[in-house]
């Protein structure tokens, strides 16, 4: 009997050694996710009513099919507005917020805004953890009527800090879209 209960006793005690294991050879993969939806929001600062909504839908990602693009609204001259972007996946079902990854990995991301217009200007109004620009939240200017183009880029670890142009910013590019600007 006291064989049995010893026997026993060194199994438990085996079994719990080995359950403890410490397993660092586990890696965490980052994969790159599928952005099927951009869609840029800028509201007035003086009239709340005053909302612009550039949407891009590609549901085919990087297929042959083009991405849907709609505006709903316009810019109005000489006018400041707030503006916030958001990245989803809509493959799937619910659909996937990519913009709280950005955020979370906000040190290996960022958005840029060019604009064909040169009276517009969008400064990033939002930082990461080391206070380099991130470019989820922004402030928009307009200045004169004049149409042209807005490119917005979301780059995977650029170099940070850098001069805020996206020729010198290096690191890859996850999603780039181009909307009709039209300031009126």
């Amino acid at each position: 009997m006291k064989t049995t209960i010893k026997t026993l006793a060194i199994l438990f005690t085996f079994s719990l050694l080995i359950s403890c294991d410490d397993d660092d050879t586990t890696q965490i993969i980052n994969e790159e996710e599928l952005i099927t939806t951009v869609e840029l929001t800028f509201t007035s600062t003086t009239d709340a009513n005053n909302v612009v909504v550039y949407k891009s839908v590609d549901t085919d990602g990087d297929g042959p099919d083009a991405p849907v693009i709609t505006v709903i609204g316009n810019l109005m001259t000489a006018s400041s507005y707030m503006g916030s972007v958001q990245f989803l996946n809509e493959s799937v079902s619910p659909a996937e917020n990519i913009t709280t990854e950005v955020q979370e990995e906000a040190d290996e991301h960022e958005v840029f805004y060019l604009s064909s217009i040169t009276d517009v200007s969008i400064t990033k109004d939002d930082v990461d953890v080391n206070g380099n620009a991130l470019g989820l939240m922004s402030t928009l200017q307009t200045g004169a009527a004049s149409t042209g183009t807005l490119t917005i880029v979301l780059r995977h670890e650029p170099l940070k800090p850098n001069d805020g142009s996206l020729s010198n910013a290096g690191g890859e590019t996850d999603v780039q879209v181009v909307f009709d600007l039209t300031v009126q």
